[in-house]
């Protein structure tokens, strides 16, 4: 386990998981977030997010997290172990609802961009995280099922479906 993708769903704990695997394994961590938001939640440009990606894939061990299709193809292809967390729906809004509160009340500085969250934002407008993770959460565990078959196949792919399964991981890795 040198080159490690985590993914899942919005609000599975991909972070946490991955920060803690990082930091015992001595792999550099990427945060795919930190290279995509700007200031003032201003994504970056395709072709730039997609360089910052590269570059920062293409030397030495590291853990990627991040649920990005835009690169998907060069995070994957690059990694030899992925790590899906595929926790179930109340789980996954249960820790979403406590982090975008503990963020809102903090006020903390996601990737370093400025940006954060509010509770106006994330919870009662358009653009909430929570009715984004709603809407995604089957969808996107149906693709990643199916990515997995395809683009995973020739990697070493740990898919974790509870909060055991996740605490065991960690006590063996």
């Amino acid at each position: 386990m040198r080159r490690v993708v985590v993914f899942g769903t919005t609000g599975s704990g991909k972070s946490w998981l991955a920060e803690r695997l990082a930091a015992r394994h001595g792999l550099r961590l990427i945060e795919l977030d930190a290279l995509f938001w700007g200031k003032d939640w201003t994504p970056a440009p395709l072709e730039l997010f997609r360089h910052r990606v590269e570059r920062e894939i293409r030397d030495g061990d590291w853990i990627v997290v991040g649920n990005y299709g835009q690169v998907r193809d060069l995070t994957w292809r690059a990694a030899d172990t992925l790590i899906w967390l595929d926790l179930p729906f109340p789980t996954v809004m249960w820790r979403l609802f406590r982090r975008t509160i503990r963020r809102s009340l903090t006020k903390e500085n996601l990737w370093g961009t400025g940006n954060t969250e509010s509770l106006a934002r994330s919870l009662f407008s358009r653009q909430s995280i929570l009715l984004y993770a709603m809407k995604t959460h089957g969808k996107n565990r149906a693709r990643f099922a199916i990515e997995c078959e395809f683009l995973g196949k020739d990697k070493t792919l740990v898919r974790l479906t509870s909060t055991r399964e996740v605490e065991h991981l960690l006590q063996g890795a």
